[in-house]
C-alpha cells in the first residue's frame, strides 16, 4: 500500500535513547524537516526506540517545542515507554508539552488527521 500524505501532520521516529551526544542532532534534524513546510501544524515524534532521555536531550526537546510553537506547530509524542514517560513527568516536560502523548503511532496519526479534516 502507498503512504498517505497529510500536509498538516509530520511524523519522525527516534530509534535510540536521547542523550547529550545526539540531542543537538535531533534538534537540527527536526528544525530542518519542518522549516519549509508551511501547512504543517503537528509534529509527532515516535519514541518507541527511546529507553532514556537525559537532561541535555530534555533541554533540546524544549527548545524544539518552543521553536515549533512560535511557528504554530504543536509537538506530540507517541509510543513513549513507561520509564521515559516517568522521566518526562518528573521533569515537568509534559505540563509544557504543546501537544499530546499518544499510546500508539496509529492513534496519533488518526486523531490528528481527523482533527485537521474537521
Amino acid at each position: 500500500p502507498e503512504a498517505i500524505c497529510h500536509p498538516e501532520v509530520l511524523s519522525i521516529r527516534v530509534d535510540e535513547s536521547l542523550y547529550f551526544s545526539n540531542a543537538r542532532y535531533l534538534e537540527d534534524i527536526v528544525l530542518n524537516l519542518v522549516h519549509d513546510k508551511l501547512q504543517l501544524k503537528h509534529l509527532v515524534i515516535m519514541c518507541s526506540g527511546v529507553n532514556l532521555i537525559d537532561v541535555s536531550a530534555l533541554h533540546s526537546l524544549r527548545a524544539v517545542m518552543h521553536r515549533l510553537s512560535s511557528s504554530g506547530i504543536q509537538l506530540h509524542l507517541s509510543e513513549v515507554k513507561g520509564p521515559v514517560l516517568d522521566q518526562l513527568q518528573h521533569s515537568r516536560f509534559l505540563t509544557e508539552l504543546t501537544g499530546q502523548v499518544f499510546l500508539s503511532q496509529y492513534a496519533a496519526i488518526q486523531q490528528l488527521q481527523a482533527r485537521e479534516n474537521d
